[in-house]
């Protein structure tokens, strides 16, 4: 088996969807602490797949997750378990830290101390895979060249700092223990069972509730956006493939400013479901106050991941986007499941 961290979020339960859907695929212990952004209806497919055991808990509790590793001997560890909201952690950094520093610290200890007692043919096979982000790097100004894995780290918010410290554990076990470990860095994630608190669900929810579509500033903001199944597809050929102690950055070639994707899904709505007053659903972009510290542009240079391991992302952006607009139209249920009372507070507070 493996063992998949934070395996009912958004990236983590497309991981797992993915893997499982291989017929002869191993097994996956599922560790989630169901925060706000766990969704165990994310999972429903596997629901009844006797190679999924999910448990509920928390990467920081060292006795359980030594318990598990224990009793499942896993031969693999990818740790998708962060807290990953920038506004959040502007408003919140304590959780950011407990999380993404202690939490890793704690899973990394206790999956050392499991892999010390291997026999050495599992020793040899043991990885550790965490999952990261580009903001560790900062911002780049319009003309700077992709970030590549030599940039230096530059986080600029509670949320990429606690995520940098996290990068330089698993850094530090690998050169100080000979730890196993891989690390990947990627780009803005979107697809299916995306938390509708970030930007391409929740402007596709609010232009379907007919409500604001908020725009930080002036839109101008870039990021690269990378399609959660190509991103998926990147954590398998790492983990099958990478060189131990390495770092790969996964990105979708697809860098495009926050207003214009928004208008890219007022397009795509305005054709699949149309207003009923024939309006275009770009009458409902509303620009917002900027969050402080807002970084400008990220941009991944993925070509050592495409040199090394032979991998690129299938989805353009313009095919991706199409899938994920498609996906929340035809999947209500999930999305009625996930709007709570407390995540309208959260809108409200955040975008008043």
């Amino acid at each position: 088996m493996i063992l998949v961290t934070g395996g009912a979020g958004f990236i983590g339960g497309n991981f797992v969807l993915d893997w499982l859907k291989e017929p002869k695929a191993e097994g996956i212990v599922n560790l989630d602490k169901l925060t706000y952004a766990g969704n165990l209806a994310t999972l429903d497919l596997v629901r009844n797949d006797p190679r999924h055991v999910f448990v509920l808990g928390d990467i920081g509790d060292h006795a359980l997750v030594t318990r598990l590793l224990k009793q499942h001997q896993p031969r693999a560890i990818v740790n998708f378990a962060a807290e990953s909201h920038v506004d959040r952690s502007i408003h919140g950094p304590a959780e950011f830290v407990q999380t993404n520093i202690v939490g890793t610290f704690n899973l990394l200890e206790c999956a050392r101390a499991y892999w010390n007692e291997l026999d050495e043919s599992k020793k040899t096979v043991f990885r550790f895979h965490h999952v990261s982000t580009d903001e560790v790097y900062g911002s780049l100004s319009a003309n700077d060249p992709a970030f590549t894995e030599a940039n230096p780290y530059e986080p600029n918010s509670p949320y990429s700092a606690s995520k940098a410290a996290s990068d330089h554990l698993v850094r530090a076990w690998f050169h100080t223990y000979g730890f196993p470990v891989l690390t990947t860095n990627c780009s803005n994630n979107y697809g299916p069972y995306h938390f509708p608190e970030k930007l391409i669900p929740l402007v596709i929810l609010n232009a379907l509730n007919s409500k604001p579509l908020p725009i930080y500033g002036n839109g101008q903001q870039v990021r690269d956006w990378l399609y959660v199944g190509d991103h998926c597809s990147a954590i398998r050929e790492v983990l099958a493939k990478g060189k131990l102690g390495e770092t790969y950055n996964i990105g979708g070639w697809n860098e495009k400013a926050n207003i214009d994707v928004v208008k890219t899904i007022c397009s795509i709505l305005d054709q699949l479901k149309p207003r009923a007053d024939g309006k275009s659903y770009a009458k409902q972009i509303s620009f917002v106050t900027d969050r402080p510290g807002h970084d400008r542009r990220y941009a991944i240079d993925a070509n050592k991941v495409k040199r090394d391991l032979g991998w690129k992302p299938k989805e353009t952006f313009d095919s991706g986007i199409k899938k994920t607009v498609q996906w929340y139209l035809d999947n209500p249920i999930w999305i009625e499941g996930v709007v709570s009372g407390s995540y309208r507070d959260w809108l409200q507070k955040q975008y008043r």
